[in-house]
């Protein structure tokens, strides 16, 4: 098939590069324009387009991706399908209906469960023990369109998004290979959602605040799925904290209060039983091990951990 691919972040990464190892031909990779990041504030390409530009692809880079110039330049190139793996705009209809095998979406989940832009993140902070990817040929609304082939895995308890985004990336660039050769051999039809439907929004850098009521198992979820974004914090005399990783402990403790301190060891009350800290972020420096943020920072037995 004569492909374009619209991806922009880590986890379009590995499709990409299964689709250029592929029989298939890659005629041009569509991306989001370069953006400011960093504590510089550098103009950085996304990394599909660095793969991209690796494979000496032709990359597309639209400010709006229903600008008029490139839906030409798209219909020029005439696609027999387009492959989108987390791409960051709506597609118009325009798109959509243009090539002939139609628009296909890699999609981190298992839908019509968590529908959206955040389902990795949303399926670890639920608990979720299951998870998977889904091919599906696009239609205008969000994540609603007929099913092809759905592949399951599980969510181990010391994933975080950012590991299980990984697996789940290697997942998907290898059922989306089987999704088109079954389309081409006919072996596939698309079949209507069906079953609990759930929605994962966009993620926020607020989203991140802890919530010291809830329980402790459920911040071990909220932490490993905001882990590494937008990151789980709190705030601690005035000092904004990332909290990485913890464990759950047994013993009740007061929400958001110190129960112990040692140390190599930080328990802070949750709205049940109490959670460990073993890895945390001070603002300006690197994540580290609670023991080597306890060796330059004195905490107390009582000190308040909240929410400004």
């Amino acid at each position: 098939m004569r492909l374009v691919f619209f991806g922009t972040p880590e986890f379009a990464v590995a499709p990409l590069k299964a689709l250029l190892d592929s029989k298939h031909e890659v005629i041009a990779v569509v991306t989001q324009p370069d953006r400011q990041s960093g504590r510089g504030r550098k103009v950085h390409a996304c990394p599909v387009k660095e793969e991209a530009l690796k494979a000496v692809v032709s990359v597309l880079q639209p400010e709006e991706v229903r600008d008029r110039e490139f839906v030409n330049i798209l219909t020029e190139l005439g696609p027999s399908a387009i492959v989108v793996v987390a791409y960051g705009q709506i597609l118009p209809s325009e798109i959509i209906n243009l090539p002939e095998s139609g628009c296909i979406n890699i999609h981190a989940s298992l839908l019509p469960k968590y529908r959206g832009a955040s389902p990795i993140n949303r399926a670890i902070i639920d608990g979720e023990t299951k998870t998977g990817i889904t091919t599906m040929i696009m239609d205008e609304g969000m994540d609603t369109g007929p099913v092809l082939l759905q592949e399951e895995i599980d969510i181990r308890p010391d994933d975080t998004a950012g590991s299980l985004s990984e697996r789940l990336s290697h997942l998907g660039s290898g059922l989306m290979l089987k999704t088109l050769e079954a389309l081409e051999t006919g072996d596939v039809k698309p079949e209507p959602q069906s079953g609990e439907i759930s929605y994962a929004p966009l993620m926020k850098k607020t989203d991140g605040l802890i919530d010291w009521t809830k329980s402790a198992p459920e911040l071990l979820n909220f932490i490993r799925g905001m882990n590494p974004w937008p990151g789980a914090y709190t705030f601690l005399e005035g000092e904004r904290l990332k909290i990485l990783g913890v464990k759950t402990q047994d013993e009740d403790g007061k929400a958001g209060t110190v129960k112990r301190v040692s140390k190599d060891e930080l328990v802070i009350g949750a709205g049940k039983r109490s959670i460990s800290v073993l890895e945390i972020q001070p603002p300006g420096k690197k994540a580290m091990r609670i023991r080597d943020y306890l060796q330059g920072k004195k905490l107390e037995q009582g000190m308040e951990l909240t929410s400004q």
